[in-house]
């Protein structure tokens, strides 16, 4: 049965006064997740927290929820506070030596770029991979990958240019070479279907207030089971020990670890934002995942012909590899952030990165909202 997605409109507040086209800058909680927020910390107060535990559990659910939507297993899900949290687990559980390198694409999103920069102090190289004119090469990019190469730093989606990486192909490569794959999916998942173990992922970190449309501070990281044999935790609490359920008498000697990914999880969590993601999740199941990355793409190339017809130049129409929701085009001769403060004004939603104008819609846009950003632009 196909998707009500007019229907799925009313679940946003923000349309009745916005045509929003900027999720990928922040997307909108739908109602379901707010109410969800509101019922557990309701909860709270009506049982006194006493039975925090529970909380937990509710949690795993949505664990198991996230691990599904990528084609991992529930063990192999940690929570996280946001990207760069799950990015110093890892870099900062791997024993550096001087003359490693990493390996990344020019214009990743910062995250991408800050810490192993920083690594330079200890002599590990960053290599970031020009792209002419936008394009991607696998042969390329193969060809920068050396014996000392020992990480792989990528997003799913550029955030400034909607470059979709061929992570299935990329991942085959360097799992053949032994080389670890970080992947950055907050500009996708929720939005486009990704599957960690066709793409041979070692970690895949999602930080949920953009595609999958939950509070910030929410996310959640997948850890592959090899890479958790030798991964240590970079913090340790009172859920370090694996029978950290047993709160009456918790252990106090050496932590024996869990073997699954929540060992790097920390002690108290953001539960009201790990259940609003819950909510989000469950709606994308009822849903269907395929359902909303073929919606998306349908809306992705209606953003595109819309910005054609007004005159903007997009790197797409000349380069493979950009068949995302992240749509973008440079308009010569115009001011971009005043174009984009135009449309503010005229309560449509865009964002501008690096020049480009951006818009990005997920599957409670429609055709009438692409057709008032049309009107706008053509406006003058």
């Amino acid at each position: 049965m196909s998707a009500d997605w007019q229907r799925l409109r009313e679940q946003f507040p923000v349309l009745k006064n916005w045509v929003y086209l900027n999720t990928a800058t922040f997307g909108p909680v739908p109602q379901c997740a707010a109410e969800a927020a509101a019922a557990h910390l309701r909860s709270r107060d009506e049982t006194a927290s006493l039975g925090f535990l529970d909380w937990y559990t509710q949690a795993d659910v949505v664990r198991a929820a996230a691990a599904k939507l990528i084609g991992a297993e529930a063990e192999d899900i940690a929570f996280i506070p946001n990207a760069g949290a799950a990015l110093a687990w890892l870099i900062g559980g791997i024993d550096w030596k001087s003359g490693d390198e990493i390996v990344t694409l020019t214009h990743e999103f910062p995250n991408n770029l800050y810490y192993p920069k920083v690594l330079g102090r200890a002599g590990v190289s960053l290599t970031e991979l020009e792209l002419p004119d936008g394009r991607f090469s696998l042969d390329r990019f193969v060809d920068a990958l050396t014996p000392r190469t020992r990480l792989v730093l990528m997003s799913t989606v550029n955030y400034s240019t909607g470059l979709r990486p061929p992570i299935e192909a990329i991942g085959a490569e360097l799992r053949k070479r032994d080389i670890l794959f970080y992947v950055d999916g907050t500009q996708s998942v929720g939005a486009l279907q990704i599957d960690v173990q066709a793409a041979a992922i070692d970690f895949l970190v999602v930080h949920a207030y953009k595609w999958l449309l939950s509070p910030t501070g929410t996310g959640f990281a997948y850890v592959a089971p090899q890479v958790r044999e030798w991964l240590q935790p970079s913090l340790y609490s009172w859920r370090s020990h694996k029978n950290w359920r047993d709160v009456d008498r918790l252990h106090h000697g050496v932590p024996e670890l869990p073997s699954g990914a929540i060992k790097y999880e920390g002690g108290m969590q953001n539960f009201s934002g790990i259940f609003a993601m819950g909510a989000v999740l469950h709606l994308i199941e009822s849903i269907s995942a395929a359902a909303i990355d073929r919606r998306i793409q349908q809306l992705a190339e209606k953003a595109r012909d819309v910005l054609r017809s007004c005159g903007g130049s997009l790197i797409s129409d000349g380069q493979p590899h950009y068949d995302s929701p992240i749509v973008t085009a440079q308009f010569p001769g115009t001011d971009i952030s005043e174009l984009a403060a135009k449309l503010r004004d005229r309560r449509i939603a865009v964002a501008v990165r690096k020049g480009n104008l951006r818009v990005s819609p997920h599957f409670f846009n429609n055709d009438g909202d692409l057709v008032k950003l049309e009107e706008v632009l053509k406006a003058g």
